[in-house]
């Protein structure tokens, strides 16, 4: 059984315009997942859902949850889940992130929203935000149930752990990157421990980028700081980033056929993500939607910047 608290611990004020319960499934590797499940009050029939994971080293009291409870108050049924082996979801050992599994994660998502008995099956969508956008649009490439999808301020964790940021690291470099986190893995399995990577710097350093200083801003603070999240804490594991340098999680997003709405802020230096992704995919059904001067995690929880007029339109529009 997992251990779920029953407060309010969330870093976003209450909502009272929608009902909120705690619920849990299980993905096809075994894994319960916790989740947050909210409901417009009053609601009546089936209603269309969405499932909501991200950013990548959050927990759903963070962005998700945010973004689940407001789309509740929009009417749909939503929820908000912690990956495999974070937050209050299951899953040994702890604080590992996999391209399979966490893709996974969303489709086993569906699977729970499709058998509720106030959710229309055919009228379910997903938001991902920033690692969990990439894991979102990977999901809609490999499951055909999912009608529509959101990718907030996405990251392809595949592509910045393979090739660095702003694709800085070049063969040689990802080679030794390869001999360092094989080294930690037998050092691992000798003390039977897992090295954690460390989450956000804290303290901030002076010459730290701007990027850096935008995730603390978020993490580090009363904005955003969380117990449970990996970013406001030790971050992931070590070793969590080997997979991702080997298995691309983009490879068919061009076959998708179903919606897709990548969100994300000009002035974001992960913008390139989203630009990138957007060339491949097919299909009057997509679009990229650029926010003038907002920066990465603006699209975490700033109201006044995160389009959700826009994504109500697009999921009335593509869960009719």
């Amino acid at each position: 059984m997992l251990k779920m608290t029953d407060e309010w611990d969330k870093v976003f004020p209450k909502s009272e315009k929608v009902n909120h319960r705690k619920v849990t499934f299980h993905n096809r590797y075994g894994i319960t997942l916790a989740a947050d499940m909210y409901e417009p009050k009053n609601a009546e029939g089936k209603l269309p859902a969405i499932a909501v994971c991200g950013p990548f080293g959050a927990v759903k009291e963070q962005s998700s949850g945010l973004y689940a409870q407001t789309m509740a108050e929009r009417g749909f049924i939503t929820i908000a889940f912690d990956p495999s082996f974070t937050g209050e979801s299951g899953g040994e050992p702890r604080y590992v992130a996999s391209p399979d599994i966490n893709t996974e994660d969303f489709c086993a998502a569906v699977d729970f929203l499709s058998t509720q008995d106030n959710v229309d099956p055919e009228r379910i969508g997903i938001i991902g935000i920033c690692g969990w956008g990439g894991m979102a649009i990977n999901a809609a490439a490999m499951d055909t149930r999912i009608k529509a999808t959101v990718a907030s301020t996405m990251y392809d964790m595949s592509r910045v752990n393979a090739r660095g940021y702003f694709d800085s690291m070049d063969a040689d470099a990802r080679y030794e990157q390869k001999k360092a986190l094989n080294a930690q893995r037998t050092a691992d399995y000798k003390s039977n421990t897992y090295q954690r990577a460390g989450g956000v710097a804290d303290p901030l350093p002076e010459d730290a980028p701007f990027f850096v200083k935008d995730y603390y801003d978020y993490y580090k603070t009363d904005r955003g700081y969380h117990k449970r999240s990996l970013n406001s804490n030790d971050g992931w594991n070590t070793t969590s980033s080997l997979s991702f340098m080997n298995m691309p999680i983009l490879s068919y997003s061009d076959e998708i056929r179903s919606a897709v709405l990548l969100i994300h802020g000009e002035k974001a230096h992960s913008c390139y993500f989203s630009k990138d992704a957007f060339k491949k995919l097919k299909g009057d059904n997509k679009e990229l939607y650029i926010i003038p001067n907002a920066v990465h995690t603006d699209l975490y929880d700033r109201m006044d910047i995160i389009p959700f007029d826009k994504l109500t339109e697009f999921f009335n529009t593509y869960l009719a």
